[in-house]
């Protein structure tokens, strides 16, 4: 049998060690207390585990049952072994319900056969049936080459499985080893994908490279966790199996058990100490930490970043608002000023949708010039996939909540959830400046004939650049405008969010009518 049943000395570990990051161990919250997270019995080494060790650290202790252990391939003969190198159990994690498999890439790489394959379909389909999240570790070298076209068919069932979930049920994915080939496509097709630290994933490893093209280069720069952290591939990197364990349960938190229940609740905790509005400068071109802002605003000051190395000019992370779950999506002035490029706009577009799957109302926190110009970005496809986040927001019926912190100009103000384009509530700060463009920029195209003929360009273009904000891009403009709904003090920022969010608690998300496409 494939390792069915963790070692004792594991056991024994699991029970009494702690872990400075908090706990395998999630303790369910009592009494609307807030979950805590103890690490049971961290192993000696952490990175050299059996799929049912890792399955035992990511679920409550004594939980998981496993399924399916004695199936075995015919294809491999002699070769064969119980199990056919994947665990699939069933367990929970804080007391609720999920379904998990491991995959073991000390057994024929990992690769995958069709025995193999039934095995996750059946996971799958199990956590579709029960409508509970499922979670798997992915180690494989593949389609297995002993079963030919079979494998390969045995990958679509599979690819098929996670799709029919999409949007309806959580998945998250662990990769824990080197992925290749058709052992990237089902991670990739799943909410969430966590890389341990020395992993890697690609379509067609070192070697095939080495042939067809020519290039030498080692597995972790053709696919190592810090690539793919990067271009959006991954969402998470942790550093141990350990650790990955923890952040599935952490990451599960702040989810519901399916698209048509809510996240849990918990008692709500003061957010970090300040008034948010002291983070943001009141020169528009000084950058700032809008992550120190979102602190000050969401509960224990806690963000759960999902994807923070990937298009760091946008900040997306899960939190909790008065002990109710929320996506924050912002712009970040720290990088790239805070503009929306390509990248920018199809990383906020896969959070928004991926709250809308799960029903957690969104906050948009705004201070963006507007989109990066330039012929780099126009040939990225900024076009397309800037509009990929504006009909995120537009598709979007959770409840949706912005905030204008510093200033939002042209299309950047539009497609970061404008009134006009879907959000419940339109707040503003009132130093905030809304507009087409820039004061200077604008009347550098209105008067630039008066400008051209003054005496003093420069002084001018200040005096009519000062004008033109005053009457046309102050908050309190928008507001009279009705561009924006209300004026809010820094302060009252945190309880007016939650009052607008409590106020359109009847508003539930997608409930299972779209997927959640790997855009």
């Amino acid at each position: 049998m494939s390792d069915a049943r963790p070692s004792r000395e594991f056991s024994r570990r699991r029970e009494n060690c702690r872990h400075s990051n908090g706990a395998a161990a999630y303790e369910p919250p009592g009494a609307g207390a807030a979950p805590t997270f103890t690490v049971t019995n961290p192993p000696e080494d952490p990175q050299v585990l059996s799929p049912i060790e890792r399955l035992e650290l990511l679920c409550d202790p004594g939980s998981v049952h496993v399924i399916r252990s004695v199936v075995r391939s015919d294809a491999l003969g002699a070769k064969a072994q119980e199990g056919d190198g994947v665990v699939g159990a069933s367990g929970t994690i804080a007391g609720r319900p999920i379904f998990c498999y491991a995959e073991d890439g000390r057994f024929a790489g990992g690769s995958l056969g069709k025995a193999h394959a039934e095995t996750i379909v059946r996971v799958v389909e199990l956590a579709g049936d029960a409508r509970v999240p499922v979670v798997g570790f992915i180690e494989s070298a593949g389609a297995r080459m002993q079963e030919g076209a079979t494998a390969l068919g045995a990958y679509a069932k599979v690819f098929r499985a996670n799709v029919r979930l999409s949007g309806r049920v959580p998945q998250i994915s662990i990769v824990t080893g080197s992925s290749a080939g058709g052992g990237c496509y089902s991670p990739a097709l799943t909410d969430f994908v966590v890389m341990t630290r020395g992993t890697s994933m690609f379509l067609t490893g070192p070697g095939v490279v080495r042939n067809v093209t020519g290039e030498q280069v080692t597995a972790a720069r053709l696919g190592g966790e810090r690539v793919h952290a990067r271009n959006g591939v991954c969402q998470f990197v942790a550093d141990s199996d350990l650790d990955a364990a923890v952040l599935a349960r952490v990451l599960l938190s702040y989810l519901p058990q399916n698209a048509w229940e809510r996240p849990t609740e918990i008692d709500p905790t003061p957010p970090a100490a300040g008034d948010p509005g002291a983070f943001v400068p009141r020169e528009s071109a000084r950058v700032y930490d809008v992550r120190a802002v979102a602190k000050r605003i969401v509960d224990g000051g806690s963000l759960l970043e999902v994807s923070p190395r990937w298009a760091r000019n946008m900040v997306t992370a899960f939190a909790r608002l008065g002990g109710k779950s929320v996506g924050v999506i912002a712009n970040q002035p720290r990088y790239l000023g805070g503009v929306i490029n390509a990248a920018g706009a199809e990383k906020g577009a896969r959070f928004v949708r991926t709250c809308n799957a799960y029903g957690i109302p969104l906050v948009v926190l705004v201070d963006t010039p507007g989109f990066m110009p330039g012929t780099r970005q126009e040939s990225a496809g900024v076009i397309r996939r800037g509009a990929k986040l504006l009909y995120a927001f537009i598709e979007a019926e959770v409840p949706k909540l912005t905030v204008v912190l510093r200033h939002a100009y042209g299309g950047g103000f539009i497609t970061m959830n404008s009134k006009e384009l879907g959000a419940d509530f339109a707040f503003a700060w009132p130093r905030a400046t809304i507009g087409i463009m820039g004061a200077k920029q604008a009347v550098g195209i209105t008067h630039r004939r008066e400008i051209a003929a003054a005496e003093d360009p420069q002084a001018t273009l200040e005096r009519l650049a000062e004008r033109y904000a005053a009457e046309h891009q102050g908050a309190r403009a928008a507001a009279r405008d009705g561009v924006i709904d209300e004026l809010i003090a820094p302060s009252e920022t945190r309880e007016r969010l939650i009052a607008a969010r409590d106020a359109l608690r009847a508003k539930r998300g997608a409930e299972g009518r779209t997927g959640n496409i790997p855009l």
